[in-house]
């Protein structure tokens, strides 16, 4: 039989070199929003960093294009929440812009009354409609919307599901089929 090795399963065994504040140890930590790098002398010392580093990447130079704020070079990147147009005088200057431009679908938001919804993308590339004063309203469709109100609960905006026009307010039920 034969025995495991029990440094697999703990770090404590690995040298992460010397805290950068207090030259004390640095360990891997656990929190509850995962690992992390942290100082062996806290609560004295609090210095701590992620184990894993969501840093941005660049992926392609945009030549013949130029940062608005410092005349550098624009780049397509890649970060946590998707890619972006981004400067690469990146920390000096934090100037982006999202690859496609958000369409304004010149509909009042039903539920704040004073944005617009606008056609935005996730980070996954998938597309969705929500109110452009975010995060005071939160108001979010999945479907395209259309202008008009539900006949049966007046609200004041219908969305497209395939063929038909169907009220986004999740107790109202209509459905009529997509004049188009």
């Amino acid at each position: 039989m034969s025995k495991i090795d029990s440094s697999l399963f703990n770090a404590s065994g690995q040298d992460l070199g010397a805290c950068p504040e207090c030259g004390d140890a640095l360990h891997i930590r656990n929190s509850k929003t995962g690992p992390f790098i942290g100082c062996s002398a806290y609560p004295a010392c609090a210095f701590s960093k992620p184990l894993h580093d969501n840093q941005t990447t660049v992926l392609k130079e945009i030549n013949g294009t130029h940062c608005p704020q410092c005349d550098s070079t624009l780049a397509i990147k890649k970060g946590r929440f998707g890619m972006f147009i981004g400067c690469t005088n990146f920390p000096e200057c934090h100037h982006i812009e999202p690859i496609k431009e958000q369409e304004d679908t010149q509909l009042s938001c039903p539920q704040c009354k004073t944005g617009h919804i606008i056609e935005r993308t996730n980070k996954y590339g998938k597309r969705f409609f929500a109110c452009d004063n975010y995060p005071k309203c939160r108001y979010v469709l999945n479907s395209p919307p259309v202008a008009g109100p539900c006949p049966e609960c007046g609200w004041q905006l219908l969305i497209q599901k395939k063929d038909k026009l169907c009220c986004p307010q999740p107790l109202c039920d209509y459905q009529q089929d997509n004049p188009d």
